[in-house]
């Protein structure tokens, strides 16, 4: 072979493989890029039409992205909490049916990165107390892909209360809760006491609701974000608030959230903004409701 055409293959075959690697690194840095910077700038905007369209496009250019590279841990985090986010923000309140697909999208994401534990894996479609054992196996660490996870999970059942398969995953939702608020009860505003609440406040006593409880875990989200995560007193009074039928408090909720602004919390401006807009939307149902 002549030295040229040897060496024209060999820049070939290099050429080839480098594209490959470059490819795996481009992806793998943007990824950090919308993980670290993309979401956190989101959630500081305070215009609700203008973050709906930005949160969607920026949703699909991740799934782009997580198909060449779909054990990036960062890029399935993203989709996990992007999904869940957006459907509780622009959707579930104007289609409950798109809104359950897109929460199982963001379970779904959010499991593959933590099927990677092979015990919670095996322990996933097996019974309470043997998933209660193996997330025990996680580490503080594993809290946010945990809490995403199970705010999809838990959201899908919690618009689903009607189907029995559904009903039957709400204690493995609550352990994942529970693991939550145990290891860092302070992730995400309180979250996990503001989905347990949720969750308590949401389902008559029948199917495993309790008022106390919902009521207690809403007062501790409360005390832990001081009152700034404005989704709190809109979940207190959409779940608790009307479970209890308290008409008086389902006002004073939201009263708490009109008279706020969205830049007490800077950072979260906007769940604020969308708080703002739920909590007009539920006064819209206040006949319905009671």
């Amino acid at each position: 072979m002549l030295p040229l055409a040897r060496n024209v293959i060999l820049v070939s075959v290099f050429g080839l493989t480098s594209f490959g690697c470059f490819q795996h690194i481009a992806i793998r840095t943007v990824g950090g890029i919308i993980d670290e910077y993309g979401f956190a700038t989101l959630n500081e905007e305070s215009d609700l039409d203008l973050a709906e369209k930005s949160i969607a496009s920026n949703l699909k250019l991740t799934e782009i992205l997580a198909k060449g590279d779909p054990n990036n841990k960062e890029l399935l985090f993203v989709l996990s909490m992007g999904y869940s986010s957006y459907a509780l923000g622009f959707v579930e309140d104007d289609s409950v049916d798109r809104a359950r697909m897109l929460y199982l999208r963001g379970k779904d994401f959010g499991l593959k990165i933590l099927q990677e534990n092979r015990q919670f894996a095996n322990a996933l479609n097996g019974n309470v107390e043997n998933f209660r054992e193996a997330l025990q196996r996680f580490s503080k660490n594993d809290i946010p892909a945990i809490f995403w996870t199970a705010m999809g999970w838990g959201s899908y059942i919690n618009l689903t209360l009607t189907e029995p398969a559904a009903l039957a995953d709400i204690p493995k939702v609550e352990a994942m809760m529970e693991f939550v608020r145990e290891k860092d009860s302070a992730y995400y505003y309180g979250g996990a006491y503001l989905f347990l609440g949720t969750i308590y406040g949401s389902r008559p006593r029948l199917l495993g609701g309790n008022l106390e409880l919902s009521r207690r875990y809403f007062d501790q989200c409360l005390k832990i974000n001081k009152g700034n995560f404005l989704l709190t007193y809109v979940y207190y009074a959409r779940s608790y608030a009307v479970q209890a039928q308290n008409q008086r408090l389902f006002s004073e909720l939201l009263d708490r959230v009109d008279g706020a602004s969205v830049d007490v919390l800077p950072e979260s401006r906007l769940p604020n903004a969308i708080a703002k807009r739920k909590a007009h939307f539920l006064r819209s149902k206040i006949n319905e409701l009671f």
